[in-house]
C-alpha cells in the first residue's frame, strides 16, 4: 500500500539525530525509513532504538536506495555540505542541519547543487517554525510592542571537562560559538529588525583555535540595534528581548520561546503561552514534508536567500574577528 508520508532517512546519530527521530514520531505527513551511519553496528544500535527498518553502514548506501525521499542531515557542520551534495545528487531531497554550511560559498553551492537536480534543500532552522516566533512575529507585524528599536539575544552554554573532544572545540569541523550557536541570534535579529544593516561590529574570545564567545552588534538603517552573544565555554540566561516604542517582549529561550511576556510602557503586562507541539523538532518536519509533497523546491519561509544572508553575516563577523577554517582556502 502506497504511503502519502515523505519518507526520511537520517544521516548520523548524534544527539540532534536523537531529537530528530523522536519528533518524527509525532508527524503526520513524515516517517523515518532509514538511518546511515559510517559504522554498521552504529547503524544498527540507532535502528533498533527506533524501530527503523534501514539501516546503512555508509551514507553512499542510503543515498543509493529507493527507500527514502529525503535527508536529515546530522553530521558536524564541516560534513554538511558532501553529505548533502550526495543526496542531492541522487535525487534525495535535503533538510540540513544548521548553520547549514560553514560559510557562504559552501551554501551557495549547496543550493546550485539542489537546483541542478530538482529538489528541494531547506536548513534546519526549527525555531523560525515553532508556534512562539510565529506568534511574536504576529504582534510584532500588529503593532502591539510599537516601533520596534532593538533586540538582545544570548545563546550561551559551557560544555563539561569530559566533553572538550566534542567537534564544537575542533576548527576542521567548523567548531566555536557563532556557528554552532550564534546562527540563533542572527537569525532572531533578521526576524524582528529585517535585513538593512549598516554596521556590524564584534568582538571574540578563542579557545582551541575556535571562538569560545562572540558578542557582535548590528546596527540598522532604522536606528534599531541587536545586541547578540553567543559562547561555548559561558554560561549566560538563554533569553532575549525585544524593544519597541510601546514596551518589550521577555522571552526566556529567544530563538523559539513557549512563554511570551510582554511590559508594556504604562505597567501593564501580557504573558502568553506557545507550547511546541513537541521538542520543537515537528513543526519544520511538517513544513519540510508539505514543501516536498506540494512539489516545491524551496521553502516559502526558511528561504535559501535567508540561509545566504545569515551565512554571509556570519563570514563577516568572522572576518572581524579572526574566525577562520581550513574551508575557507578551498
Amino acid at each position: 500500500m502506497k504511503t502519502n508520508k515523505i519518507r526520511f532517512g537520517i544521516v548520523g546519530t548524534g544527539t540532534i539525530a536523537h531529537r530528530f527521530a523522536e519528533a518524527i514520531k509525532n508527524v503526520a505527513n513524515a516517517e523515518l525509513t532509514a538511518v546511515a551511519s559510517r559504522k554498521k553496528e552504529t547503524a544498527e544500535k540507532f535502528g533498533d532504538e527506533f524501530n527503523i527498518p534501514f539501516r546503512f553502514g555508509s551514507y553512499e548506501q542510503m543515498a543509493a536506495s529507493d527507500v527514502i525521499d529525503a535527508a536529515y542531515i546530522a553530521v558536524p557542520h564541516s560534513g554538511h555540505i558532501e553529505c548533502s551534495c550526495l543526496m542531492m545528487n541522487n535525487k534525495k531531497h535535503v533538510l540540513c542541519e544548521k548553520p547549514m554550511a560553514v560559510n557562504s560559498r559552501e551554501a551557495e553551492e549547496m543550493f546550485r547543487c539542489a537546483e541542478e537536480n530538482g529538489v528541494m534543500l531547506m536548513e534546519a532552522m526549527w525555531a523560525r517554525l515553532v508556534p512562539g516566533t510565529i506568534e511574536m512575529l504576529e504582534l510584532v507585524k500588529n503593532g502591539v510592542l510599537g516601533d520596534i528599536l532593538g533586540v538582545e539575544g544570548k545563546f550561551c552554554y559551557t560544555m563539561d571537562e569530559d566533553e572538550m573532544d566534542h567537534h564544537v572545540f575542533n576548527p576542521e569541523n567548523g567548531g566555536g560559538s557563532l556557528l554552532d550557536v550564534g546562527v540563533y541570534g542572527l537569525n532572531f535579529a533578521s526576524w524582528y529588525l529585517g535585513k538593512d544593516v549598516v554596521e556590524i561590529s564584534a568582538q571574540s574570545s578563542f579557545y582551541n583555535e575556535v571562538d569560545s564567545h562572540t558578542c557582535a552588534l548590528l546596527k540598522y538603517k532604522s536606528g534599531a540595534i541587536a545586541d547578540l552573544s553567543s559562547a561555548i565555554l559561558l554560561r549566560k540566561p538563554n533569553e532575549g528581548y525585544i524593544y519597541g516604542t510601546k514596551g518589550f517582549a521577555h522571552l526566556r529561550r529567544f530563538y523559539a520561546p513557549q512563554e511570551i511576556e510582554l511590559h508594556f510602557n504604562d505597567g501593564k503586562s501580557r504573558a502568553i503561552s506557545v507550547p511546541y507541539a513537541g521538542n520543537g523538532f515537528e513543526e519544520q518536519i511538517t513544513h519540510f514534508s508539505e514543501c516536498v509533497a506540494l512539489g516545491l523546491k524551496k521553502s516559502p519561509i526558511v528561504t535559501p536567500e535567508q540561509t545566504i544572508y545569515i551565512t554571509k553575516q556570519m563570514d563577516e563577523i568572522r572576518k572581524i574577528t579572526g574566525i577562520a577554517y581550513p574551508q575557507d582556502n578551498i
